[in-house]
Parts: structure tokens; C-alpha cells; sequence
């Protein structure tokens, strides 16, 4: 019979633990800031393009809209996603 392999992460097992989630805190915002750029970037090509009667660049406005409100849901989300996906993996047995 083999062993149990048991295994769980830890905070304390890597020096430069903590340096290390607060540079990923700053990419969230960042990511996060870079999401409102494309909302408002791709607002006012949607708006131009309705105006201007171009309904291919405001096509394009209302995509990039669309998905710079999903990337910032999806940025928003990124810590509840992956607690669910390793408490889900954790479940597995």
C-alpha cells in the first residue's frame, strides 16, 4: 500500500512570500486601471462611429466595451475563481 501524499500550501514555505502578493495586488490594479482605459477608449469609438454613421467602428466600440467590462469582472473575480477551482481541486478524492 502507498503512503497518503498530503500536501497544502503554505505562507511561510518561500522567502519573498509577501513581496510577492503585493506585486500581484499592483498587476489587479493595474489591470483593473487598464480596464476602465478600454471601456473609455471603446466608448468614444462606439460614439464616433454612430455619429459618423460607420457601423463597423462602432461595431468594434461596443466589442471593446464588452470586453473591458468582462476583463474587469474577471479581474474582480480572479481571487474567489481561483479559491473555488483549489477548494474544488482540494475536494477531490
Amino acid at each position: 500500500m502507498n503512503p497518503a501524499v498530503d500536501v497544502t500550501p503554505n505562507t511561510d514555505g518561500l522567502p519573498g512570500l509577501a513581496a510577492l502578493s503585493k506585486i500581484v495586488g499592483a498587476l489587479l490594479t493595474f489591470g483593473l486601471v487598464a480596464a476602465v482605459a478600454g471601456v473609455v477608449v471603446s466608448a468614444i469609438a462606439w460614439a464616433i462611429g454612430s455619429s459618423s454613421s460607420n457601423p463597423h467602428i462602432a461595431g468594434r466600440g461596443k466589442t471593446g466595451v464588452l470586453i473591458a467590462g468582462v476583463a474587469a469582472m474577471l479581474i474582480g473575480a480572479a481571487n474567489t475563481l481561483v479559491t473555488f477551482f483549489a477548494n474544488a481541486g482540494a475536494a477531490i478524492r
